[in-house]
């Protein structure tokens, strides 16, 4: 999203990035764009360490998890290599933090380049969010004395996103006027709280599949639906992520109404011993005291979701598998 948002701005400035971008954007048709300026924008990928093989001259680093453990060792080696990644930026470079995001914070003395900290808690920070007011379930919201914006798009995490652009977007000396209009005209990539359908019942696609992101992505739909049963339904996605997690996903559906595990999409690994969907459906069940259900084939997803559904129901779909497929259906049948 964060990527989305810079390379609109750019694009709007008259700039005209070329973008690469890990998902579809619906701006573009595609997930890239060729542009024939200087700047090129791209969703750096730390999941393999490729990132360090990037030579930035701008980075932003919106937050750091315990996340991608089949090539990280544990969090240190993680904020380790986030180090490393924000260290390659030249001397007239600049490195864009969330100072509210601890594993962020955290690295920021090991940081030998120009930092720009952005929050909304932390009022120490150099961009910071003051005034948030939800609005038909959209953030609206003053950054320092620029001016105010009222994004197009829901969550607050979607907040942060913003700040990490407009840190950005003012170190390259873009008006505010513009990132304004930017961000309050702005679509997000493609499986980004993307609603599918509105009637009967909604139907939301996204690609969350980290505790935190499910938490962002359940509480984005109860604050714009909150009157509305949300019936969540997740598959997990690789079995090294769910061992490594386990506590956390168990953790991560307490504000849905109803929860629907599928199995593990393995995504290439191979099983783990007591590592399955059925077994986080049971531990998500006992801390969420809300009813579970598990469904072992995709193909089950549907029937199980007909019986639950009614019209004052929103069903959110998250997981990076196959699990759009249901997405997909659901919004035509």
């Amino acid at each position: 999203t964060t990527t989305s948002m810079i390379g609109s701005i750019l694009g709007k400035t008259g700039y005209d990035p070329t973008v690469v971008i890990g998902g579809k954007l619906a701006s573009y048709g595609s997930n890239a764009k060729l542009g024939r300026g200087d700047f090129l924008v791209a969703e750096a990928d730390e999941s393999d360490g490729s990132f360090l093989k990037l030579s930035p001259t701008i980075v932003s680093i919106n937050n750091i998890d315990l996340e991608h453990i089949g090539f990280y060792k544990n969090l240190d080696d993680i904020k380790n290599a986030f180090i490393n990644f924000a260290n390659k930026v030249p001397f007239y470079g600049a490195v864009a933090v969330n100072l509210d995001d601890k594993n962020t914070a955290d690295i920021i003395p090991y940081i030998e380049k120009k930092v720009i900290k952005f929050a909304i808690e932390n009022k120490n920070a150099d961009i910071v969010a003051h005034s948030l007011e939800l609005i038909n379930g959209r953030y609206k919201f003053k950054v320092n004395d620029f001016g105010e914006i009222h994004l197009s798009i829901p969550g607050k995490h979607n907040v942060y996103n913003a700040l990490a652009s407009i840190s950005i977007a003012t170190e390259l000396n873009i008006p505010f006027c513009v990132i304004k209009e930017t961000l309050e005209n702005f679509k997000n990539a493609n499986r980004r709280f993307d609603i599918k359908r509105e009637k009967p019942f909604v139907v939301i696609d996204d690609y969350a599949h980290h505790p935190s992101e499910i938490k962002a992505t359940i509480s984005s739909a109860k604050e714009m639906f909150p009157n509305k049963k949300l019936i969540t339904v997740f598959q997990p996605h690789r079995y090294s992520r769910v061992k490594a997690l386990f506590k956390e996903f168990a953790n991560s559906f307490n504000n849905a109404d109803v929860v629907l595990i599928t199995e593990i999409y393995p995504a290439g690994e191979k099983p783990i011993e007591g590592i399955t969907g059925e077994n986080l459906a049971k531990e998500i069940e006992k801390y969420s005291k809300k009813p579970v259900y598990f469904a072992k084939y995709l193909s089950d997803t549907e029937s199980i979701i007909k019986d639950l559904v009614d019209k004052n129901s929103v069903v959110l779909i998250m997981g990076a598998g196959n699990i759009t497929q249901l997405a997909e259906s659901l919004s035509k049948n």
